[in-house]
């Protein structure tokens, strides 16, 4: 039994457009002891057995998960390579739980066959360098989604945090175009607004923003305009919406913030074009104090290195106390019942919508030309 009732069992596959496997304590408890010799890398390693089950009891049947580069030193190319490996070797290995998704069957057929679908993606663009032929080398790897931006610039436009946003760069209108000719899904998820704005209409498909807010409940660079919302949609594309603390101007977000997020997009973008990326992971964290601790140094860390949004806060948890853990999307898919919103929509915005998106967008398997 996968723990959904026959009332709650989806007509349409549940998706997480962007969340982590990881247990989130393994990471917690080496900080708690100050030791980190045990804890194993990033990655497939910190998908343990308790990790496997909270997934399979989530009910969903895929989460796109982020490999490779996103920031800080070191060979970008070289470290994603390395990384894709690792990940193909894990999902790969003989009975295993889990399925790597290279198309929408496999998101379809998942959960019946036992398993858990795992969607491949990028959070940055900075190891594909100026060689579009690397989108093709990794599309052929199994990678379905590429951001093209994180928080600041890089070589084919800007981040939602940088200090001018001069939109998408001639090397971005050209990877714009090799995603689109290998049926790779553009993520427009950290892009500043003139950027996604060029984005969206350079391609010849449609995009999505994976995990996202709404500005107009929450006033942060993070989250999405309504006219951004419209542009996304208007080009046929998806708006996720997160489980993180922009879902408030300040303070903790809960699940009844994440449902009026919700609510607003279906009411700007259409009941067709908005679905759900928690940015989060599918276990709960045991020991929420330690945790605090732990995140107040990482806001730090980051606000340091220039990553971090100025209004970050090391109070507030990147996840909503009341929808965490295993039970977080059932407990999602009721709120939004409560909330007047019919089966069928909430199947459209829990996976429906996803999978309609990832069938128009992507194309039989890539060809790796080499690189």
């Amino acid at each position: 039994m996968d723990g959904l009732s026959a009332l709650r069992r989806p007509a349409s596959p549940w998706i997480n457009l962007q969340g982590s496997l990881a247990n989130p304590n393994l990471a917690l408890e080496a900080a708690r002891r100050g030791d980190w010799s045990q804890l194993p890398p990033e990655g497939p390693g910190r998908v343990d057995a308790r990790a496997q089950a909270n997934a399979w009891a989530s009910g969903l049947a895929a989460v796109c998960i982020t490999v490779g580069h996103v920031t800080g030193p070191g060979d970008a190319w070289q470290k994603t390579c390395d990384d894709l490996a690792r990940w193909r070797q894990f999902l790969d290995r003989p009975d295993s739980p889990w399925r790597q998704v290279d198309g929408v069957s496999d998101l379809v057929e998942s959960r019946a066959a036992g398993q858990v679908g795992v969607l491949l993606g990028f959070q940055n663009t900075e190891m594909l360098g100026a060689d579009p032929l690397r989108v093709a080398h990794c599309a052929a790897q199994g990678v379905r989604v590429m951001q093209l931006t994180y928080n600041g610039v890089n070589a084919v436009g800007c981040g939602c945090l940088a200090n001018e946003d001069t939109g998408l760069t001639a090397l971005g209108q050209v990877m714009v175009e090799a995603m689109n000719a290998q049926g790779v899904l553009i993520d427009l998820s950290h892009a500043g607004d003139r950027t996604l704005a060029e984005a969206v209409r350079a391609s010849q498909r449609p995009v999505i923003v994976s995990h996202t807010g709404c500005r107009a409940l929450a006033n942060h660079r993070r989250n999405l305009a309504d006219e951004d919302l419209r542009r996304v949609a208007d080009a046929g594309g998806v708006v996720g919406l997160y489980a993180m603390p922009f879902l408030r101007a300040a303070g903790q977000p809960l699940l009844e913030d994440l449902v009026r997020h919700i609510d607003h997009a279906l009411q700007v973008a259409g009941t067709e074009h908005v679905g759900v990326g928690t940015d989060g992971t599918l276990t709960a964290v045991d020991d929420v104090d330690n945790y605090r601790r732990f995140l107040g140094e990482a806001v730090r860390a980051r606000q340091a290195a220039g990553l971090a949004s100025a209004d970050e806060d090391p109070e507030v948890c990147l996840f909503l106390p009341d929808a965490t853990g295993p039970s977080q999307f059932e407990r999602l898919a009721d709120a939004l019942g409560r909330a007047g919103h019919g089966a069928s929509v909430v199947d459209r915005v829990l996976g429906g919508n996803a999978l309609r998106l990832f069938g128009e967008v992507w194309c039989p398997s890539a060809q790796d030309p080499g690189g």
